[in-house]
């Protein structure tokens, strides 16, 4: 299974994590499918910058964000933006059943 998850690349006590696609039989650090974004916890504001297209991609392609990637999707409006459209698909397929 697919998942976007957090890889730790900072200093000793200045953690620093990239938002990674990987798959989840890989190492935390290992190889992964495509780099998304970035995550600073040591800001005062907990930088974070996604790539919202490619972070988009990933989840309508089924991969599973992990806890913390997912509540730091929701702050930035993905996780909402995600299930109106899975909502939205779901409502345009029920009507197309119903016309056949």
């Amino acid at each position: 299974m697919v998942k976007i998850r957090l890889t730790r690349i900072g200093k000793t006590h200045t953690p620093f994590y990239r938002i990674v696609v990987a798959d989840e039989r890989r190492a935390r650090d290992g190889k992964n499918i495509e780099i998304i974004g970035r995550y600073q916890p040591a800001m005062k504001d907990n930088q974070v910058e996604v790539k919202k297209d490619r972070a988009m991609y990933w989840l309508h392609q089924g991969a599973q964000p992990t806890e913390t990637v997912r509540a730091l999707f929701s702050k930035e409006g993905l996780m909402k933006q995600h299930d109106d459209e899975k909502l939205a698909n779901r409502r345009a397929n029920a009507k197309n059943k119903k016309a056949k």
